[in-house]
């Protein structure tokens, strides 16, 4: 243990920071909880080297799920005064309700992401889709931090998504067209209503645990804050109560990319027959850069140069053989490994199953191109089958800068046209605005004169925290404030700081120490509040 002198407010404080060499202290149900009052926080640093026990394996189950669709004829209500008619949500579910009905668990979703939390999706033969693999399904499933042997989990398509609920590529009852940008705005609070009505019909009353990542994360303290007496814990994972206007802004820059796309047609492309690809592109250019961190992007890239190949211009290789590659162009839906789970925009093959927005990719290649020119890295020298013959030769590729303001230069910059290639083929315009919208909305101390303690004061459930040091959008202070608050009402609450060097996708990728807190909370202090068995059949 050691300590650090910190400035709050004018004030010297002291923060007490504990190096975790293990999960004893998690072990037992709440002994990461910190009954503080008054004081900063105690963070729990889990320091490179430092994990929270070790991790068995979960199962190596592959588990199809089906989504369902529920229809609602009741409107909804919205806080901007309109009102939302009938609407159908989507949504799937893992694991079995038991008897007594108290072993259930929301999962919120993020910015791009849908319902499809884990699993696989089945083809025709009932047999696992490639490629179909659910966003955070290293999180949730048999045997894994959240375990659907012990948990039955929900997860619900928020309104105006493209993957399956309501929203502005549906019809608009009252026109017989495409909502379009007639479609209401909807804010966190409103996704929470929804989400409520979807229980009751679920017949689930009260939730052993609420939980999200990111704007999922939101939803999640939302949940505490409008239902606080159908929440027993909230876990909350690289969040904040607000957006810092440094986030708004990144937010504006994207939205006035799409708005200003001579395809968008003031929201009504889809009755044009355009889509303002060109705008998606940039918008999800700048949000990628915000997901990663500094470090990784200069330990995978770094000033490296782009080699003349076609992808290094940001488009895919042609198909079928290309002697720029070398022979065989590679195969076009593995070419790149995006850098993680469709949450943040990864791309779904063609013809993948749209209520879901497309499988996710395969994790284990974060960051590691499984065809280095298409993310704009040299081939090995020499003949490599993975190039169809030998490859390129490399001085001639990095010989000399183009100089040219339109071609691609560097590695990074062939990496961000092919993510936003990718988004603006799956993903839909009017609901990026949307939910950006909602994110720049969500602030509950704003009712409150922006006193987050006051704010909180409703919440009766007990928060898991959880945040990334290099996350710089969602930083660890912002967490900090969440816990602050919570203190000065006295609820009990766990933090966990995790030292990790991927930025705010860290949440979705698979660490040991941050898999291992998740996990040994809902074994012990979320598992210690249920009562009944899962029954099954």
């Amino acid at each position: 243990m050691f300590t650090e002198a910190r400035v709050l407010h004018g004030h010297r404080q002291v923060v007490q920071f504990i190096l975790l060499p293990s999960a004893d202290l998690f072990r037992i149900a709440g002994a990461l909880k910190m009954p503080l009052k008054g004081r900063l926080p105690v963070s729990h640093l889990a320091a490179p080297g430092f994990f929270f026990g070790a991790l068995s394996g979960p199962r190596c189950i592959q588990v199809i799920v089906t989504p369902q669709t529920r229809r609602f004829t009741e409107p909804l209500p919205l806080q901007s005064g309109a009102v939302l008619p009938a609407y159908e949500l989507v949504y799937e579910t893992y694991g079995t309700l038991n008897a007594a009905r108290t072993n259930a668990v929301l999962v919120c979703h993020a910015l791009n992401a849908s319902h499809h939390v884990a699993g696989w999706h089945a083809d025709a033969g009932g047999q696992p889709l490639a490629r179909s693999e659910g966003w955070w399904n290293n999180m949730i499933g048999p045997g894994k931090p959240v375990d659907t042997d012990r948990y039955f989990v929900v997860s619900v398509n928020n309104l105006g998504s493209c993957f399956g609920s309501t929203g502005p590529t549906h019809i608009n009852p009252a026109t017989g067209q495409p909502w379009g940008a007639d479609f209401p705005v909807v804010t966190v609070e409103d996704w929470v209503h929804a989400q409520a009505r979807l229980l009751d019909e679920l017949g689930i009353d009260v939730l052993a645990a609420v939980m999200g990542g990111s704007l999922g994360g939101m939803q999640t303290l939302s949940w505490t804050l409008q239902y606080p007496e159908r929440v027993r814990h909230a876990v909350v994972v690289a969040s904040a109560p607000n957006l810092t206007a440094e986030n708004i802004a990144f937010n504006e820059v994207a939205r006035r990319a799409i708005v200003t796309d001579p395809d968008f047609h003031d929201g009504h492309y889809l009755r044009e027959g355009t889509l303002p690809r060109r705008g998606l592109r940039i918008a999800r250019m700048i949000g990628h850069i915000t997901y990663l961190s500094d470090d990784v992007m200069n330990e995978k890239f770094g000033r490296n140069l782009a080699p003349t190949l076609p992808a290094a211009r940001g488009s895919l290789p042609p198909k079928g053989a290309d002697p720029a590659w070398g022979g065989p162009a590679p195969d076009r839906a593995a070419s790149l490994a995006p850098t993680q789970p469709a949450a943040h925009g990864s791309l779904p093959p063609k013809g993948a199953d749209p209520a879901r927005g497309g499988p996710a990719p395969d994790r284990a290649a974060f960051l590691a191109p499984t065809q280095p020119a298409a993310h704009g890295s040299l081939p090995p020298k020499g003949a490599d089958p993975a190039w169809g013959g030998p490859a390129p030769d490399h001085d001639a590729l990095l010989d000399a800068y183009r100089y040219s303001t339109q071609d691609v230069e560097f590695q990074i910059e062939s990496y961000l046209r092919y993510q936003g290639d990718k988004f603006s083929e799956y993903f839909d315009a009017n609901t990026y605005l949307l939910i950006t919208r909602a994110l720049d909305y969500f602030d509950p101390a704003r009712a409150f004169e922006g006193n987050l303690s006051a704010a909180l004061a409703r919440a009766r459930a007990k928060f898991l925290l959880i945040s990334f040091t290099t996350d710089w959008r969602f930083s660890p202070a912002r967490s900090r404030e969440i816990v602050k608050a919570l203190l000065e009402n006295r609820r009990e609450v766990s933090y966990c700081e995790i030292d990790a060097p991927h930025g705010h996708d860290a949440f979705l990728l698979d660490d040991a120490r941050y898999h291992q807190a998740v996990r040994a909370y809902f074994d012990h202090t979320v598992g210690a509040a249920l009562t009944g068995e899962v029954t099954h059949g």
